[in-house]
């Protein structure tokens, strides 16, 4: 929907994300870690696929051998050896709609590429979103919701609406643009249920982002595309469609996992209230909470390697060109490193776990992830009392077999 100027139609006001099903679930709604416990109890790694469920369709399907790793040191394993483990094989599977994205490079590509992208995320930047752009956006949606009375559904008008007005910001996009951004991503990552769909979405944005791009080069603002424009490591820049890979990577990795994992957290504390008035009172168990909500239900649930050579993994011999599913749901499970890994505790002795990777690919958007969910959380909190499940409401539940995060979030609050 664009005008003659090539704006995005300010009659773009908005969508119900649930509407597109598919997109946020990717695959059946059934809880899967029952299914990943019997599997990893079998072994770390196995030549199986522990879910039972075809989740790709046949133009990015993989062929030839595959194997799931199960337990967390094996994925941690995986996650630091770039020799062994390339990460190229996402952009055979993604590839055609990321663009050059720096989750299906290895090194040297991806060192160099990850330098030039870095410093977008610097403590100092990160330091000036918390105080003048996350705290803001999350009063505002809190002000919004709390005017319309004592009830509110927090996925719709809370932890789905905070990451994309923060991307939008941190871009220097027009706010109204951020409905339509926000449903391509969505689109952007559905690509294995529905191609076309994908590539249509992976189209737009490209278009998109090319003219944000030659507006910036033209007159530069104070906003991340312009610092991936200007970024410059040992004399070299990013091309325009190095820049545009790494735009269409950050709208679903920025504003999907962010949502979903906040969504998660949120989940986890109002299915146990006497630890959400742990955290109420206490705001130093906030950073742990945050730590145990990613761990206990991480919001990606699955990513894949590929072997380059033939290596052996948890007793398991690997011939090179073998696809390595890593279930990082699984890891942050493993009965080895938790001890009772399927129950939520904000108390638990902190240890870490896999849910932003761990080695080169770590997450560069790890310290703005987890600074969102913070500070939303202390607005949150802070702000609304006597929150609670809406108890008129039906139960809500987390959903998805790959991507997971609750389909509906009904509290109910204090006037």
């Amino acid at each position: 929907m664009r005008t003659t100027n090539g704006n995005l139609d300010a009659t773009v006001t908005g969508f119900d994300p649930f509407e597109l099903p598919d997109t946020l679930q990717l695959g059946p709604i059934d809880d899967p870690y029952p299914q990943l416990a019997a599997a990893r109890r079998r072994g770390p790694v196995q030549r199986a696929w522990p879910l039972g469920d075809d989740l790709f369709t046949a133009e990015v399907e993989m062929s030839g051998e595959a194997v799931s790793v199960l337990g967390y040191e094996e994925v941690v394993s995986v996650l630091r050896d770039h020799e062994t483990y390339s990460s190229e094989i996402v952009g055979a599977v993604m590839g055609a709609v990321l663009g050059p994205a720096l989750i299906a490079m290895d090194e040297p590509e991806h060192r160099a590429h990850r330098a030039l992208v870095a410093r977008a995320f610097g403590p100092k930047l990160l330091a000036r979103w918390e105080h003048d752009l996350v705290r803001r956006v999350a009063d505002e949606l809190i002000d919004a919701f709390t005017r319309a009375g004592t009830r509110a559904d927090l996925v719709r008008r809370f932890t789905f609406a905070l990451p994309v007005r923060v991307i939008a910001r941190i871009l220097g996009l027009p706010e109204r643009d951020a409905p339509q951004f926000q449903r391509w991503s969505i689109e952007l990552i559905s690509a294995v249920v529905n191609w076309d769909r994908g590539m249509a979405a992976s189209r737009a944005l490209g278009d998109y982002f090319a003219e944000q791009v030659a507006e910036r080069r033209a007159h530069p603002r104070d906003d991340l595309i312009t610092e991936l424009v200007d970024a410059e490591v040992d004399g070299r820049r990013l091309t325009d469609e190095e820049i545009f890979g790494f735009l269409r990577l950050l709208l679903p990795a920025g504003i999907e996992t962010t949502y979903r994992s906040l969504g998660n957290l949120l989940f986890a504390l109002l299915s146990h209230p006497d630890q959400l008035q742990d955290v109420v009172r206490d705001r130093e168990l906030r950073p742990a909470a945050i730590e145990e909500g990613l761990r206990w239900e991480t919001p990606l649930a699955l990513i894949v390697r590929e072997t380059v050579r033939d290596t052996e993994l948890g007793g398991v011999a690997l011939d090179a060109g073998t696809a390595v599913n890593l279930f990082i749901a699984s890891a942050n499970r493993d009965e080895r490193r938790y001890q009772e890994p399927d129950r939520f505790d904000v108390h638990r002795p902190l240890a870490p776990h896999a849910s932003f990777g761990s080695g080169p690919h770590t997450c560069l958007g790890v310290h703005l992830a987890r600074m969102e969910s913070r500070v939303a959380l202390d607005a949150l909190l802070d702000r609304v009392d006597g929150i609670e499940l809406d108890p008129d409401a039906p139960a809500p539940r987390i959903v998805g077999s790959i991507f997971r995060s609750p389909d509906t979030l009904p509290i109910h609050y204090a006037a």
